[in-house]
C-alpha cells in the first residue's frame, strides 16, 4: 500500500471513538460494546487463525501459554539468551527451568542447531523469539517439534507481518505471542494477544488469564449468571487461572491499530529500507540478514558495528552519530542469563533451579554457555524505526549516512 509522508499518530480520532464506546457503557460486566471480543476478532482474522485471547500484556501471553499445556515446575523450556528477559521471566513464572540456546551470527535468531543440543528428557516446549521483526527459522523448529513432541510458542512481540514462505509469524507454531508495549508496531500502551487454530489450547490459555472460569472457551464464553452467581452453591473456577485479562480500554485502542496494521508495518519497512540504502557500502555496519524467502517487519534497524574494521571504538561511533543529529542508539539487552537474577541465583530460594521438583543436572547459567550471543551482544546497534513520519526518519538516515562518511574520510587520511 501507499504510505502517506505523515504518519496520522499512535491514538487516532477513530481509537478515541472506540475509547468513547467503552467508557458511555460505564465498564458493565454484562453490557457494552463487546470492545475485547471485537478486537480478538479482528486481530485473528488478520492473521488467518480460529482464535485470539486478548491479555494484559506480552509476558502474561506466554505465561497463559505455558499454563495452557501443563508446563510445570522442573519441566525445561528452551529459549533464546538475545532478546527481552521476559521471554525467560515468563518460564520462571511458571516454576519451569530456562533452558539457553545459542543464535544464529547473521539473523540474530536462536539456532536450531542449538536447540537440538539442548533437548533432554525435561524438555517440554521451545520459545523462539522473532528478533527485531525477523522470523526465526520456524520450518526447522517445527521439525524438532514434530521430532520430539515440544510445544512452540512464538514470541512475535517485534515481529508483526514477519513472513516465511509466504506464513505469517506467529501462525506456525502452536501459539503465536504478541505485545502491545509501547514501543511496538501496534500499542494500546500496553497488552497482548495469543493466535492459535486449536481450540483446546485456545481455551486453556483463556482459562489460564481469567481465574479458570468454567464457563470460559477459546472463543470467550460468558460471565457466569447473574441468578446463578447468587446461589450460595455456584461452580465458578474449573483451571488453575490467573488475573491476566485485556482491559476494554486496552482492547478499543489495539482494535484501531489493527485495523491499520499493515500501515504501521509499513513505515517501519520504508524507514529501515532508507537505512540499508545508506549502509549497502559500509563495511563495518553489518545489517541483520533476511534469508531469502524472509520478511522482516523492522521492529527496529540493528546492525553489527565491527569497531576494528571502522578503527572507532563502539561508543565514538554512536557519539558521531549524536553529533550530527541523531536520535536514541540502543544496545542490545545484555544476555538474560548475564543479569544477576541468574548469574547470583536471584530465584525464589532454590525454586526452581535447585529444587528437589527439579531432576535434571544443576543448571550452571556462567558465561560462555551461549558463545556465539556472548559476541554479538555487544556488536549490535539499534537504530530507532518507530518515527511518526518519514521527514523525521530522514534527519536520523541522514545522521547516520555522515558519521559513516567520518569514519571513512579519517581512515583514508
Amino acid at each position: 500500500m501507499d504510505i502517506k509522508s505523515r504518519h496520522p499518530g499512535r491514538v487516532t480520532e477513530k481509537a478515541m471513538s472506540y475509547l468513547k464506546e467503552v467508557v458511555d457503557y460505564g465498564f458493565g460486566q454484562s453490557k457494552g460494546p463487546g470492545m475485547r471480543d471485537r478486537f480478538e476478532q479482528a486481530f485473528a482474522k488478520r492473521f488467518g487463525t480460529e482464535f485470539g485471547i486478548g491479555l494484559c500484556n506480552g509476558t502474561a501471553t506466554m505465561h497463559c501459554c505455558l499454563g495452557a499445556v501443563g508446563v510445570k515446575p522442573g519441566d525445561e523450556v528452551i529459549v533464546p539468551p538475545l532478546t527481552a528477559a521476559a521471554t525467560a521471566f515468563a518460564v520462571l513464572h511458571q516454576g519451569a527451568i530456562p533452558v539457553f540456546a545459542d543464535i544464529d551470527p547473521d539473523t540474530f535468531n536462536i539456532c536450531p542447531k542449538s536447540i537440538r543440543e539442548r533437548i533432554t528428557p525435561l524438555t517440554k516446549a521451545i520459545i523462539p523469539v522473532h528478533l527485531y521483526g525477523l522470523p526465526a527459522d520456524m520450518e526447522e523448529i517445527m521439525k524438532i517439534s514434530r521430532e520430539h513432541n515440544l510445544i512452540v510458542i512464538e514470541d512475535s512481540a517485534e515481529c508483526f507481518l514477519g513472513e516465511i514462505n509466504g506464513k505469517l509469524a506467529g501462525t506456525i507454531g502452536h501459539f503465536g505471542s504478541f505485545s502491545f508495549q509501547s514501543s511496538k508496531h501496534l500499542t494500546c500502551g500496553d497488552g497482548g494477544i495469543v493466535i492459535c487454530n486449536d481450540p483446546t489450547l485456545a481455551t486453556g490459555v483463556r482459562k489460564f488469564g481469567c481465574f479458570g472460569y468454567h464457563t470460559l472457551t477459546g472463543k470467550g464464553g460468558g460471565v457466569i449468571p447473574k441468578k446463578q452467581r447468587c446461589d450460595p452453591g455456584a461452580v465458578r473456577h474449573d483451571f488453575m487461572g490467573w488475573n491476566y485479562r485485556m482491559s476494554a480500554l486496552q482492547a478499543a485502542v489495539a482494535l484501531e491499530q489493527t485495523e491499520r496494521i499493515d500501515e504501521l508495518v509499513g513505515l517501519r519497512i520504508q524507514i529501515a529500507e532508507m537505512f540499508l540504502e545508506v549502509v549497502k557500502d559500509c563495511n563495518f555496519l553489518i545489517p541483520q540478514k533476511t534469508p531469502p524467502g524472509y520478511k522482516n517487519s523492522y521492529w527496529t534497524f540493528v546492525c553489527k558495528y565491527e569497531a576494528e574494521v571502522a578503527s572507532v571504538s563502539w561508543k565514538d561511533f554512536r557519539q558521531k552519530f549524536y553529533d550530527n543529529g541523531g536520535d536514541l542508539v540502543y544496545a542490545a539487552w545484555r544476555l538474560s542469563y548475564n543479569e544477576p537474577i541468574f548469574q547470583e541465583r536471584r530465584f525464589l530460594g532454590d525454586f526452581p533451579v535447585d529444587s528437589e521438583i527439579y531432576k535434571g543436572k544443576y543448571k550452571d547459567y556462567s558465561p560462555g554457555l551461549c558463545p556465539v550471543a556472548e559476541k554479538i551482544q555487544p556488536k549490535l546497534m539499534q537504530f530507532k524505526n518507530n518515527y511518526y513520519n518519514l521527514e523525521e526518519a530522514r534527519v536520523q538516515v541522514e545522521a547516520l549516512r555522515k558519521a559513516i562518511e567520518s569514519v571513512k574520510a579519517a581512515k583514508s587520511r
